[in-house]
């Protein structure tokens, strides 16, 4: 079983998730759709998920979290 974080919830109940193997440490995402879409998940490796129409709220949050993990020092004049 993968470890995830949620990354978004659309109004319409898809989910998307940033997940990790355990065993190897693989990263990729869980879309969950909606149960009238189906609700069956599917897996997306990292660089499909952000190439294949990365302007979504999805995505956005997805490049929300990989900037936390940044730090920046603070502006010097």
């Amino acid at each position: 079983m993968s470890d995830r974080r949620e990354l978004y919830r659309s109004p319409n109940g898809d989910t998307w998730f940033l997940a990790r193997e355990p065993a190897d440490g693989r990263a990729f995402i869980i879309h969950q759709p909606n149960a009238p879409s189906g609700g069956r998940l599917s897996h997306i490796e990292l660089a499909a998920f952000l190439k294949a129409n990365a302007n979504g709220p999805e995505h956005q949050a997805l490049l929300r979290l990989i900037g936390t993990l940044v730090q920046v020092p603070p502006y010097r004049d």
